[in-house]
């Protein structure tokens, strides 16, 4: 309880004191005539081939407090309450972007309502970023002169340690502005239940391992973010920012198990420790010129380098006679070095645009580790390279974006160099059959690189006889997408159905192999392959053609299959689900969220999605807006994993935090805008690779 005080002391400090706290990377030029063009034609929704084109009514800009209020009635996207962010309702990840800019959650509260001219939602991103991203979202906004922002806002839960914070600020003089902005999310849960259960058989033995715990653990995530940005309209742009991300982990965790051999049992205690944290400086400059009116010049630099200590101790012992089963005593120092270059060239004729660019990726890892197999020192390398291009344009009802790429992995580490060009095409073909109905048709093919944790050498105990590892041999995973996508949209009813086929050649799966130092180890191997088909639902119906009351609805019946190295077959059936239910009328605001977890492939197990059930309303009342939610209501959040009928080691576990279990939460949020902001136009968004953990 006294972080959670102090942390709501020191945002409340920035602002006070500082008024002056960020709002990300943005500054983007919109031609007048464009602006223009978007208020006469007053158009909800335009779909395009890869994209809609969302514009917003008077009614909608004067409810809203920010940009961020019109963003989230978008028909796929909805507010995490958990996290204060935004994500898409049918899942994976989505890139937020002003003027083309990659944005902070802060940094698109910083936009007034007033300032948006429209938003475009990529529910099939561009080239340049279809690696990073599932779905974008780029918000175009006015630009004038100058102009500052500032605000805060913080949420608390009262009777644990659960809180969200930030600060920003910006200010803007001529063709110059300074950025700054603070986040802060701390979790200190002291009652998290896990009960485990593993089964085997080894040796002509049946052992069974049945494990209840109880954890106190928790995690503190800080971003500051400082950013200056020169730009002189229709000539150049230049902007540097400066970031660093500091995390903090930890968990304290007692148990007991009934640990049994064929028919003999007996009592065992355990105990775990364990903590993380790392410090990631990073560094973008990123340089953008007009070339003539038809081109365009960009460059990207990102640089990072940092070190991150992980450590854990995990212990297990016989009550009775007090006998060690096991001891883990893991300590892991990471260097890590990571640099990302983009050069990207736009020109524009007059049947469409063309797109090209090329961007290198280069991550050094140095690893000093202590665990089970003693003491080693090993380094690992994760190049990266991706040329590009793309040509979109339209004629008449038919729309299309045709692209190109080559993409070159080349990971190396002391076991093993793996070396690998891929040719990596996309299609999207697009038809408009009526004003508010258009029918799209996508097909990509692409290689995705194994994880860091994936290709660890490092060993972790589990249980007894069991251990955990990755594997440096490991290569690539080549995924051929297809989607055949029909859109509707009038005032009640924005709806997208989405008939999917996934096929991935060497998908990589985690199983348990037999370890003859250990009994059994949890590893990764490159599978034969995986499909994965269905139709997803999604959309959003207002039953009153305003905001009074919306409905966002998804639904995604679902095959999954994987064929294992060995030949065999593991096949799953799932209705993924998400409801959102909310509701405006003048200052007030409510939202009512709900899913039924469902089990979805995850390697060698079924593990569900997080369970949701959550109801929070807000109040406005000018710059200031006061909230009040209960998350989780009768239920604490569970997460379980099985393993299949195929796994060599029957495993279950059910995992509860029984803090937020009808978690109340309380928060308030202040932002003030005067005058406007420069915008940039930033065509390359680039990030080096997060910490390497295990």
């Amino acid at each position: 309880m006294k972080k959670t005080v102090g942390s709501l002391f020191f945002l409340w400090g920035i602002l006070v004191f500082s008024q002056e706290n960020v709002k990300n990377d943005t500054i983007s030029t919109t031609r007048t005539a464009e602006i223009r063009e978007v208020i006469i034609k007053a158009r909800r929704k335009k779909q395009m081939a890869d994209h809609s084109v969302y514009t917003f009514d008077k009614e909608a800009l004067e409810k809203a407090r920010y940009a961020k209020d019109l963003i989230q009635t978008l028909p796929e996207l909805q507010l995490d309450p958990i996290t204060n962010t935004l994500k898409s309702t049918k899942g994976g990840t989505t890139l937020f972007l002003i003027n083309g800019i990659e944005a902070t959650d802060m940094q698109i509260r910083s936009v007034a309502p007033a300032e948006v001219v429209k938003v475009e939602y990529y529910d099939i991103p561009p080239a340049r970023w279809a690696t990073r991203a599932d779905m974008v979202v780029n918000l175009v906004t006015r630009s004038l002169e100058t102009g500052y922002v500032f605000g805060t806002d913080v949420s608390s839960a009262l009777n644990t340690g659960f809180v969200n914070g930030s600060a920003y600020a910006s200010f803007t003089k001529g063709k110059n502005n300074i950025g700054l902005e603070y986040s802060i999310n701390l979790r200190d849960y002291n009652n998290r239940k896990v009960h485990s259960i593993y089964d085997y058989q080894l040796d002509g033995s049946h052992y069974r391992t049945n494990e209840n715990k109880v954890d106190h653990f928790g995690y503190t995530s800080q971003n500051v973010a400082l950013r200056y940005t020169r730009m002189v309209p229709d000539h150049y742009a230049f902007q540097a920012k400066l970031d660093a991300d500091i995390f903090t982990s930890f968990i304290k965790g007692t148990g007991g198990s009934i640990f049994t051999k064929d028919n003999t049992a007996e009592e065992h205690t355990m105990l775990k420790n364990g903590s993380s944290n790392y410090t990631t400086p990073t560094l973008d400059l990123y340089f953008s010129k007009n070339i003539g009116k038809k081109d365009e010049l960009s460059l990207n630099v990102v640089g990072s380098a940092f070190t991150t200590r992980t450590s854990e101790f995990a212990k297990e012992w016989v009550i009775s006679s007090g006998a060690p089963v096991f001891d883990n005593d893991m300590n892991l120092q990471t260097r890590q070095t990571g640099i990302v270059g983009e050069l990207a060239h736009i020109h524009t004729f007059e049947a469409g645009k063309l797109a090209s660019g090329y961007r290198i990726s280069n991550t050094a890892i140095s690893n000093d580790l202590q665990n089970l197999a003693g003491f080693s020192e090993y380094s690992v390398n994760y190049l990266e390279q991706y040329f590009y291009t793309e040509f979109s344009g339209k004629v008449k009802k038919f729309s299309y974006r045709l692209g190109a790429g080559l993409t070159n992995i080349h990971n190396k580490s002391a076991e093993n160099t793996f070396d690998q060009w891929t040719f990596t095409p996309k299609v999207i073909l697009g038809y408009q059959l009526k004003d508010n109905q258009s029918l799209r048709f996508t097909s990509s093919y692409k290689p995705v690189s194994p994880w860091s944790a994936a290709l660890s050498s490092n060993i972790v105990q589990m249980a007894p006889n069991i251990v955990q590892r990755g594997n440096p041999f490991l290569k690539s995973q080549q995924i051929f997408g297809n989607n055949l996508i029909y859109s509707f949209s009038n005032k009640h009813f924005d709806f997208n159905a989405n008939l999917f086929y996934q096929y991935t050649d060497r998908i990589i799966n985690q199983y348990y192999v037999a370890d003859e130092n250990f009994g059994y180890a949890l590893t990764y191997e490159n599978a034969k392959n995986a499909q994965r088909f269905g139709l997803q639902l999604s959309g959003s119906y207002k039953p009153f053609g305003s905001s009074l009351l919306v409905v966002k609805l998804n639904l995604t019946p679902a095959t999954e299959t994987v064929r294992t190295s060995k030949g065999a077959l593991i096949k799953n059936d799932y209705l993924a689900n998400n409801l959102v239910l909310s509701s405006e009328y003048k200052s007030f605001s409510f939202q009512y969220q709900l899913n039924i977890p469902v089990y979805t492939l995850n390697g060698a197990f079924l593990s569900t999605n997080e369970n949701q059930n959550h109801a929070f309303a807000s109040y406005k009342k000018k710059a200031w807006t006061f909230m009040a939610g209960m998350y989780w209501i009768g239920m604490p959040s569970e997460y379980k994993t099985k393993s299949l009928p195929e796994s060599l080691v029957n495993y279950s576990r059910v995992n509860r935090i029984m803090n937020n279990k009808s978690m109340f939460v309380l928060g308030f949020s202040y932002d003030f805008s005067k005058g406007k902001k420069t915008e940039l136009d930033k065509k390359l968004n680039n990030y080096t690779a997060p910490a390497a953990t295990f």
